[in-house]
């Protein structure tokens, strides 16, 4: 174990040529990160889960009921053993000759049968009432550490020139503020890491996974070898339109249409110039050159810029489905069902017509004119 843990903390990784962890020692004089403060980000992850849970239970509850959105969730599949027994052991989406031997054997038409899928799929789903709650702590969580990002920032010297981040580096003193603001924001990673496959499943759910690993990755990773001047500007940017994203999915919960309309416009304003202008411009500009030329690179200021590419990479995947999205509401005026999340119940899935009559050929789209219905779909399932 010793030997895996030397060869794990070599210093020539890790480090800048002729910089050692004793360098790095937390003296009377200045105080450095150490490893051991991500041991932290644990309990304080399983303190804001549990704050999680009492904000969705006496704030964000309270405040959904007053906004007159319904803890019921959609119409229940009336009770069939032959249909049961298909969905739960065989498979939930039945092809059309499943279909069409059901249809045989039940003596219903094909078109009752796929509604009853529907409707028992969609008995699985959160209501309206659960997605609120997930959104309201999201946006709080997400408006109080941008906030606190922001004051810390503008009293520091590499906010306005990103050189600093770089100058006599890495014997750069940690301050209690800018401890309290990595601590913070890797908790909460951890805590969506855990809570992601508890919490509303949706379509991004692989891409979600690999963003969360790739920023505890990134937090832990800069935190350890003292990046973390840049690394408090790279938190901040990403902050800046995830309030934003979530307050415009309060309003589509809400029905609040013109409200839901103009936040995710702003939403998408902030983040593709966030992420598409200022972070390669600003950001990547200071990690890759100018700490090439202050400081040099070494094996860690590789991987921390891959890590900082891929993040990239998704930034760009994600911008790629809000332009998607606000084409479609542009030239379409409304989605259809197809285009919708999985977690969204369209009127056709709550249709009660009973088995066996002939369904009416109108449709409707549960009136997704706008942006609204969109918000359930591509970036908005986001929790970047």
């Amino acid at each position: 174990m010793a030997g895996i843990l030397a060869w794990f903390w070599n210093e020539r990784f890790w480090l800048p040529h002729n910089v050692t962890w004793a360098d790095l020692k937390n003296t009377e004089e200045a105080t450095f990160p150490q490893a051991e403060d991500l041991y932290l980000a644990f309990p304080v992850a399983f303190c804001i889960f549990m704050v999680r849970l009492i904000f969705e239970r006496f704030i964000a509850k309270p405040c959904a009921i007053a906004l007159n959105i319904q803890a019921s969730g959609p119409q229940i599949a009336q009770p069939n053993a032959i249909l049961e027994k298909v969905f739960t052991a065989i498979t939930k989406h039945p092809d059309e000759k499943r279909l069409e031997g059901l249809s045989k054997q039940l003596d219903w038409d094909v078109r009752s049968i796929q509604r009853w899928f529907r409707q028992r799929r969609n008995q699985e789903k959160p209501s309206t009432l659960t997605r609120f709650c997930e959104s309201m702590w999201r946006f709080s969580f997400y408006l109080y550490v941008f906030i606190y990002g922001v004051r810390f920032l503008k009293q520091t010297p590499w906010l306005w020139n990103t050189r600093h981040c770089w100058y006599n580096y890495p014997y750069q003193p940690l301050t209690a503020d800018l401890h309290y603001y990595y601590i913070l924001e890797l908790s909460f990673y951890w805590s969506l890491m855990v809570s992601q496959f508890t919490d509303i499943k949706r379509k991004d759910f692989g891409i979600m996974f690999l963003h969360h690993l790739a920023s505890i990755f990134l937090l832990s990773f800069s935190y350890v070898n003292n990046m973390a001047r840049v690394g408090t500007l790279v938190l901040c940017l990403h902050d800046s339109a995830d309030a934003l994203l979530e307050a415009a999915k309060m309003a589509n919960y809400a029905k609040f249409q013109k409200m839901c309309d103009l936040l995710f416009v702003m939403f998408a304003m902030v983040f593709i110039t966030t992420r598409l202008g200022i972070f390669p411009l600003w950001v990547l500009n200071t990690t890759l050159f100018e700490s090439w030329e202050i400081v040099g690179p070494y094996p860690s200021w590789w991987v921390f810029n891959l890590l900082l590419l891929l993040v990239q990479g998704l930034n760009c995947f994600w911008s790629y489905l809000i332009v998607k999205i606000a084409w479609k509401a542009v030239s379409k005026g409304k989605v259809s069902k197809d285009d919708r999340s999985d977690i969204e119940s369209s009127s056709e899935d709550e249709d009660s017509e009973p088995p066996g009559k002939k369904p009416h050929t109108s449709t409707t789209t549960n009136g997704t004119s706008g942006t609204n219905g969109y918000l359930l779909t591509g970036p908005c399932s986001m929790d970047d």
